[in-house]
């Protein structure tokens, strides 16, 4: 999947954009892709990673429409517009991981990904993710990190699933505003359309909601897995943009 070559019109009904807006973003954003016979060509991992970056960085606006968009497509293949309940189980937090570097927290979110036994080649994961984080770091302001492989494979897990992680100590993650994170997510989707409708999610959860606050002084898994189901309700309840331009700068 991640080395399916697509053209310029199947990039625009992936991104949920327009084929202007796609030839916008070719002069103006650096997306990702070759020429071949003059035509742009794009490889699929290569504008997952590149939308997955750009979704980290939308302002509210940008991001609810397009999370509106995602959340449509995401809705043929699931049934239910919540995330959260089945994507988190209380075994799938953990609120007090030793880690205190870059390197050991990724380590030991992998680690505990693999506990799961719903990871298929952990050490392949583990370097997808570090190839991400090359990139630009997943933190955000205010103390959490959304990691995610760089490429998302079909096979790479036994089904989809969101981990939380609770450092002990806040770390150095690369924040892009200089503050150090101790909250982390990881997503573990198979389906592609999923991945980023649940990065959306989070990043409309932390912006539109004390959702960070309150994982920083929940006092269990079963509190930290309730805040997430409330404060994605309460993300969900948010007022809609007027308009649906999704384009991120």
């Amino acid at each position: 999947m991640p080395h399916r070559t697509l053209s310029l019109d199947e990039v625009a009904d992936y991104l949920h954009l327009g084929r202007e807006d796609i030839e916008r973003l070719l002069k103006t954003a650096d997306m990702p892709h070759t020429l071949r016979g003059g035509r742009p060509v794009f490889q699929h991992g290569e504008i997952d990673a590149w939308a997955s970056r750009r979704i980290l960085g939308m302002p509210d606006r940008r991001l609810t429409a397009f999370h509106e968009k995602t959340r449509s497509v995401v809705r043929r293949i699931r049934d239910e517009d919540a995330l959260m309940p089945e994507l988190v189980r209380t075994d799938l937090i953990d609120l007090s991981l030793s880690s205190r570097t870059k390197a050991s927290v990724l380590r030991d979110m992998v680690d505990f990904a693999a506990r799961t036994g719903r990871v298929n080649d952990p050490k392949a994961l583990l370097e997808s993710i570090l190839a991400r984080e090359e990139l630009c770091s997943t933190a955000l302001p205010g103390g959490v990190a959304l990691l995610h492989a760089r490429h998302q494979e079909e096979f790479q897990y036994e089904g989809s699933f969101l981990l939380l992680g609770r450092t002990v100590q806040t770390i150095p993650f690369g924040a892009p505003d200089g503050s150090y994170t101790r909250l982390f997510f990881l997503l573990c989707c198979q389906d592609d359309r999923l991945h980023l409708h649940t990065l959306a999610r989070l990043c409309l959860m932390v912006q539109r909601t004390d959702l960070l606050p309150q994982l920083w002084h929940a006092s269990d898994a079963e509190s930290a897995h309730s805040i997430l189901s409330e404060c994605e309700q309460t993300a969900l309840l948010g007022k809609k943009p007027a308009d649906a331009e999704v384009e991120a700068g």
